[in-house]
């Protein structure tokens, strides 16, 4: 087994644009080139790592496991180059950072682990609450960043807000369900299904506006500030849920009895983004975090 670095990149870059044409552009080469690398990986590797679709392609339970060691290994790279190119002492002191619910499950893990690779030497303070709260704490100058799922603070007076992540919304399915088999799903083909609502980060909120928009109500089988009780629930045919595409995690316990589908209307999707006051510069500890932010994605949920 010998691959190379540039075929991990067109991986990671096919997996987190859903498409081999979108990660051409984003990388600047042509489309052949980026086949064949993931033509070539797939040989070295012996199994295929994306199912083909006819609008892109979709990670295999195979790829979304590989997925998570490539993104490790592109991560260390830059950890390595960063590090080499510092002549400096390290960055030593505190970081107060402040995430939402979702947030703190399905992003905060990764982007703190390549936080503190880069920066050993700096303590890393969390406090999870929700937005309103971390809205008021950063104003209040008792955080330093916040990361959230943006709600009405993405155009604060008060707040510099970036986007790190755009999750669309997709349709979960039990494995077998009669609507399984569709590429694209209405909501109107929902009316009579029992729907699990996750309420957390106005998630909830999101389905009820797609059924106002397409005049209808489903019943709800339960309401759960819970993701994990949410994928149980639908991998065991209590209802289904539309939920943003971060958190579908088909290795995850039960996670490989549930199949996604894209909804055929269409939803603003979860943005996730990282804040802090407007007008009070970054000091040099969160600066860099700034910057570890700016380079993380999620894969836009299809990891």
């Amino acid at each position: 087994m010998a691959f190379s670095f540039r075929q991990i990149q067109y991986f990671v870059a096919v997996a987190e644009n859903g498409a081999v044409s979108r990660a051409s552009h984003e990388l600047s080469i042509s489309q052949s080139t980026v086949t064949e690398a993931i033509r070539e990986l797939e040989g070295d590797l012996g199994f295929p790592l994306f199912d083909r679709r006819a609008h892109g392609v979709e990670l295999t339970l195979k790829g979304h496991q590989f997925l998570r060691h490539a993104r490790k290994i592109l991560s260390e790279i830059a950890d390595a180059r960063r590090a080499l190119r510092s002549d400096t002492a390290p960055i030593e002191g505190r970081l107060a950072v402040g995430v939402t619910p979702l947030v703190a499950a399905y992003v905060l893990p990764d982007l703190l682990a390549r936080f503190r690779r880069a920066f050993p030497h700096v303590a890393v303070d969390i406090i999870e609450d929700s937005r309103d709260y971390l809205d008021h704490l950063l104003v209040g100058g008792e955080l330093d960043v916040a990361v959230m799922v943006a709600g009405a603070e993405k155009s604060s007076a008060a707040l510099h807000v970036e986007t790190m992540e755009a999750s669309p919304y997709r349709l979960w399915l039990p494995i077998g369900h009669r609507l399984a088999e569709a590429e694209s799903i209405g909501i109107v083909d929902l009316a009579e299904e029992p729907f699990v609502l996750l309420m957390l980060d106005e998630i909830a909120e999101a389905a009820e506006y797609a059924w106002r928009r397409a005049g209808v109500r489903p019943p709800v089988a339960i309401r759960t500030r819970s993701v994990e009780a949410a994928r149980s629930l639908v991998a065991t045919g209590a209802g289904v849920a539309i939920l943003p595409d971060l958190t579908y995690r088909p290795w995850s316990l039960e996670g490989d009895k549930i199949e996604a589908r894209d909804l055929a209307e269409a939803l603003a999707p979860v943005e996730v983004v990282i804040g802090w006051r407007r007008g009070s510069p970054l000091d040099a500890i969160a600066a860099q975090f700034v910057a570890v932010a700016r380079t993380y994605r999620t894969g836009r949920g299809r990891s």
